[in-house]
């Protein structure tokens, strides 16, 4: 007896994976397992056991994610100061690697022979599972739907639901596909794809906008022991729960909306909507407190790491050797990171208000223009002259050379004729 093609799919609740459910028990006569991960998201998880299963699936995982989410995923991004694009803080990007580890190993469970997504034929998110896949078991199938199924837009998908009776949030009036976790909430599709329409207010989902958050500021005040925020308001708090109080009161003012035309990895553009309210603020805070305590060349050349880190989370490379070879340079780094950062958070505004560390190298007696000044002014003659030799000793040896003689304004202002 031929066994039944078993396939644990990356299940969210929301219209394409809904869809999927359904799909692939009549396209390959499959059993399929529902596998959902608890990353911190809100509405995704109320009902979904029971939608699952209303839509076929013999069994539903959930697992609580949320703590390894925080320390082993976002942490590390955060250190290295990953953002994508210089603005992006990628909470979706960040979690596929986590929920395709979770669904390799739901798949292991069960036997699975075939693992399954959601994602489109011209998103990142498919590149995302699968090379996460690759990397964690490469023996096991994965199948992708939208990228071969007969669905022409979410539109088809949404009648294909009615038909069957699979309960979906999105409807041809709200066609937003949104993603949420801990970390940020994605919106795109619908108006959103017109990058000339302001995003209407429905889109976001979590934010209050700017111009109805209060009008007097609030304060907070940020601990960070080795780069990672440990403490808020003067209170010791769990990852989790420092960034859920956080995404609370930056999001009530206005903190955290992002409207960004980024480059997908596939070569195309789109337009995407974010809110990171807590995200937003921690990358900032992180970020004044570096400026205190990173020596200068460590911490320019952090930057240019910061840019290499958040293009491989982005491109779906978390599981890849130069990535955890990164984070030995990024947690040396992070060994003089402590202290705290007091940030304003004024209408959809994030301002430093202050910062103080143990690791501190600002010296108020170098930095003072007072009478308290221990600066060797008369140092600085020698320096400069050794500083400006390789550029004074170019010019005068080709000083005969009109083509390669930097342009001189005469002291008229004009150009030289």
């Amino acid at each position: 007896m031929v066994s039944r093609l078993k396939i644990a799919v990356a299940y969210s609740g929301g219209l394409d994976t809904s869809v999927i459910l359904k799909w692939l028990q009549e396209k390959y006569d499959a059993e399929v397992i529902a596998v959902t991960g608890d990353l911190g998201q809100k509405k995704e998880l109320h009902g979904l056991e029971a939608k699952a299963k209303k839509t076929g699936a013999t069994k539903v995982y959930i697992g609580d994610l949320r703590q390894s989410f925080v320390n082993d995923y976002i942490f590390p991004a955060l250190k290295a100061g990953a953002l994508y694009e210089h603005t992006y803080p990628m909470a979706t990007s960040i979690g596929r690697p986590l929920l395709a580890k979770y669904l390799v190993e739901v798949a292991r469970k069960e036997n699975c022979s075939a693992v399954s997504h959601g994602c489109t034929g011209k998103g990142n998110d498919q590149v995302r599972f699968e090379a996460a896949v690759a990397a964690l078991a490469p023996d096991l199938n994965v199948i992708a739907p939208l990228r071969e199924w007969e669905f022409k837009s979410r539109e088809d998908e949404i009648e294909y639901c009615e038909r069957h009776g699979i309960p979906i949030t999105a409807t041809k009036l709200n066609p937003y596909s949104i993603d949420e976790n801990l970390w940020g909430t994605s919106i795109e599709c619908g108006v959103l794809e017109d990058p000339m329409v302001e995003p209407p207010e429905d889109a976001y989902q979590r934010t209050i906008a700017p111009k109805d958050a209060p009008d007097e500021a609030t304060y907070v005040t940020i601990e960070f022991q080795l780069g990672v925020p440990v403490s808020f308001n003067g209170k010791p708090m769990s990852g989790v729960d420092l960034i859920e109080k956080l995404n609370e009161i930056a999001a009530a003012n206005g903190v955290g909306r992002i409207d960004l035309v980024e480059n997908r990895l596939v070569g195309i553009k789109s337009r995407e909507i974010y809110e990171a309210p807590a995200a937003v603020t921690l990358h900032f805070a992180h970020r004044e407190l570096e400026r205190l305590t990173l020596e200068k060349e460590v911490a320019h050349y952090k930057a240019k790491i910061a840019h290499d880190y958040a293009d491989l989370i982005y491109n779906g490379l978390w599981f890849s050797p130069l990535r955890c070879a990164l984070d030995a340079f990024v947690n040396e780094t992070q060994k003089v990171v402590n202290g705290l950062v007091r940030v304003k958070l004024y209408k959809g505004n994030v301002e430093i208000a202050g910062r103080t560390s143990p690791n501190s190298l600002y010296d108020t007696k170098l930095a003072t223009y007072t009478d308290e000044d221990q600066f060797n002014h008369k140092a600085s003659d020698g320096f400069i002259t050794i500083y400006s030799l390789p550029v004074k000793t170019f010019y005068q040896v080709n000083k005969e050379s009109a083509e390669i003689q930097p342009d001189i304004v005469p002291a008229s202002g004009r150009p030289a004729s």
